[in-house]
């Protein structure tokens, strides 16, 4: 049971969504995806943040004999449980309705019963992790898209001020860890470049998507490998903000950086841009 327990327990971790949320972006929908993606690292971070408040011991903390894996943060709530309800509670518009119902009802709890079997959470870790990912959810459904109509209203330079903001608001949070902090910075920073200059189209033929994520991904294993073998994993890249920089380039690689490459090299198009605002530009240019 141990192979399979491992196998399920991926479904519900931050690596997995991290994995998946360039796949929704780049080649199923751009702004669902980017939706999705600030979700999952807000997500992420709440998560953390309540670990290191609450700072509960795990169960082979009290019995060393219990426990198929080890981790290195605290247990409640379940980073988990509430990335399981986070991120396929999220993906539901992206799927058939019937699907989505099944995975949301049915994934977290898998998720969470992996994570007992495997020794690492208590039931009440579960239950922490299972509300606040509902929570998140019910933010997400109800506050993103009132959220990205207000930010629609600002212009490029006060999108950038605002994403500042909430990283700086982040770090001063949580100084212990700037990964999440520098993540949001680049990724938020990218979708907002991208929705300004680079508003490109998901879709395209098969081998397009696969090219076009395969590209993605080398590309990403190169920024996240790179500073590791060139400053060594105690040297440099734990320092604060060494981290938050090497994670904000992963992150704003993802939002545009990626999807530039993949226009220089034909693999996606762009949108036609709203009527509206060629009006605005030749209303300037007339001015």
């Amino acid at each position: 049971m141990l192979v399979p327990m491992r196998m399920v327990t991926i479904l519900g971790s931050e690596f997995f969504a991290l994995a998946a949320l360039p796949l929704i972006y780049w080649c199923v929908d751009r702004k669902k995806g980017a939706r999705i993606g600030i979700a999952v690292l807000f997500s992420a971070f709440l998560n953390l943040w309540c670990k290191i408040l609450f700072r509960q011991p795990r169960p082979y903390d009290f019995d060393s004999t219990v426990g198929l894996l080890r981790e290195n943060t605290f247990g409640l709530p379940s980073g988990h449980a509430q990335m399981s309800i986070t991120f396929w509670g999220a993906m539901m518009p992206l799927l058939p309705r019937i699907v989505g119902i099944l995975l949301v009802l049915t994934l977290p709890l898998v998720v969470g019963l992996s994570r007992l079997y495997l020794g690492v959470h208590f039931p009440t870790d579960l239950l922490g992790g299972w509300l606040l990912g509902g929570i998140v959810l019910g933010l997400y459904y109800g506050f993103s898209a009132r959220i990205e109509s207000a930010l629609g209203k600002l212009n490029l330079r006060q999108r950038l001020v605002a994403v500042s903001a909430v990283s700086l608001l982040m770090n001063l949070l949580m100084p212990s860890d700037t990964l999440l902090s520098g993540a949001f910075f680049g990724s938020a920073a990218g979708f907002a470049l991208a929705s300004k200059n680079l508003r490109f189209k998901a879709g395209g033929a098969l081998t397009q998507k696969i090219t076009r994520y395969v590209v993605g991904i080398v590309g990403l294993v190169v920024l996240y490998l790179g500073p590791k073998l060139i400053l060594g994993e105690s040297l440099g890249t734990q320092q604060p903000l060494i981290r938050f920089l090497r994670y904000g380039i992963i992150g704003f690689w993802v939002a545009y950086g990626g999807p530039w490459c993949f226009l220089k090299l034909k693999l996606i198009a762009l949108e036609p841009r709203p009527l509206a605002e060629k009006a605005s530009e030749v209303q300037s240019l007339n001015v």
